[in-house]
């Protein structure tokens, strides 16, 4: 007697939405606090004037993150909503037109025309609009847009990224500070970038590479502003 069993896999699109939003707000976390921190430090601030300053972008980036995230992903959202609301009126009004539009997507996917019927014919016959939603709209359950999670990922990421540099501030001598937050928060940039390249399932040593760069020149510029800002004051 044979057996059917499922074959096992692991997938990483169903990462995607949590993903990129955590990685985008750790990433700004360090990226803006650090640069930050190092701008004013280089401006000849205090101590004391560089820790609040560094506070300060934490909650501020840390909101402003989560509101962003917020309003675009549900824009996102209200989009599909709405294409799924016009997909529901085109099947009440006409199915069997619907029906064909399905059946030529799948023959344009390969399948012959007889075979592509009778796919359609019974996707729609178990679930019409998820049909349409995956095949036609490209809206699936794992790539849906979910505003609450993206908001509270990229605030929780923002902020979590953010400590890292403040905490290196915190802790070392004003003298050291600068080439000691610049230099820790870039290794902290290229752990970043290699776990989430790791874990979407790209190469480790350009995810790396890819956010150290843009942090460098990110607090290269804003030091060389501060020194600007410092020496004419």
């Amino acid at each position: 007697m044979s057996s059917w069993r499922r074959h096992a896999e692991r997938h990483r699109t169903d990462r995607i939405g949590w993903l990129r939003a955590a990685v985008l707000g750790a990433n700004d976390g360090i990226v803006s606090t650090a640069s930050l921190i190092v701008g004013v430090a280089a401006a000849g601030a205090s101590h004391a004037s560089i820790l609040l300053s560094g506070v300060a972008a934490l909650v501020a980036g840390a909101m402003s993150m989560a509101a962003g995230e917020y309003v675009s992903v549900h824009s996102q959202a209200d989009t599909e909503q709405a294409d799924l609301a016009r997909e529901r009126a085109e099947l009440d009004q006409d199915p069997v037109a619907e029906r064909r539009e399905l059946a030529a997507i799948y023959v344009g996917r390969g399948l012959e025309s007889g075979l592509a019927q009778q796919v359609a014919e019974q996707l729609m016959a178990h679930d019409a609009l998820g049909a349409h939603a995956r095949d036609e709209l490209g809206i699936s359950q794992f790539l849906s847009a979910r505003p609450v999670q993206a908001a509270l990922s990229s605030a929780a990421s923002f902020a979590v990224g953010a400590l890292l540099p403040l905490a290196v501030t915190a802790l070392v001598p004003e003298a050291l500070l600068i080439p000691l937050v610049a230099g820790m928060s870039l290794a902290f940039l290229a752990m970043l970038g290699a776990v989430a390249a790791r874990v979407g399932g790209a190469g480790m040593l350009l995810g790396a590479w890819r956010v150290t760069f843009w942090g460098a020149l990110a607090m290269a510029i804003t030091a060389a502003v501060g020194m600007l800002f410092g020496v004419a004051g």
